[in-house]
């Protein structure tokens, strides 16, 4: 197996791992600012307490990585198969990114926030979302089917359909004008 490489309270801005190829190896509370990751395999690689801003993640190999209090902000990670990540503490935090066609399958998330993120058609199937925020996330055609969606809070997230009877929904939050996203297999037409 190759040797990792150990990284720590590096910031790396404007890189191009897509050209320049990037580094086997271990990240502790390292920042990437406007790197290109898009389509690098990051297989076997751990981000613990890294911060990643205005990246370019798309279609990344993320195979057994470890992303551990990991942070993408305003990152595009379109397809990345997160289901295929090292399940060991994963813990991650999304803001005002891009998540369209993105897979948590399986995946426990507990308490995990999603804050102004473009989640469509993300997989989230079989998920244990516990208690986990989205604020202000457009969630259209999103998949959530066996997930465990107990305790989490959609009041301000939109274009979400789902069906109840086939998720944990227990002191989830719902705001009045996303209800009819939960009644969309009854087939019925709700008036404001």
């Amino acid at each position: 197996m190759k040797e990792k490489s150990f990284f720590c309270d590096v910031t790396y801005s404007n890189n191009d791992f897509v050209k320049d190829g990037f580094t086997f190896g271990e990240y502790e509370n390292c920042i990437f600012k406007s790197c290109r990751f898009a389509n690098v395999n990051l297989s076997a690689c751990v981000f613990i307490g890294c911060e990643f801003i205005n990246c370019e993640l798309s279609n990344a190999k993320i195979n057994d990585t470890v992303f551990r209090e990991a942070k993408f902000t305003n990152c595009k990670l379109i397809g990345l198969q997160f289901s295929t990540c090292n399940q060991l503490l994963l813990s991650m935090e999304f803001e005002g990114s891009q998540l369209n066609l993105a897979s948590f399958y399986n995946l426990k998330l507990r308490k995990t926030t999603f804050s102004k993120c473009e989640m469509r058609e993300t997989d989230f199937v079989n998920a244990d979302l516990t208690g986990s925020l989205f604020l202000e996330c457009d969630l259209n055609k999103t998949l959530f089917e066996s997930s465990n969606l107990s305790g989490c809070d959609f009041r301000s997230a939109f274009n979400y359909a789902f069906d109840p009877e086939k998720n944990k929904i227990a002191k989830a939050k719902f705001s009045v004008l996303g209800i009819e996203g939960l009644l969309t297999k009854y087939d019925i037409t709700i008036e404001r």
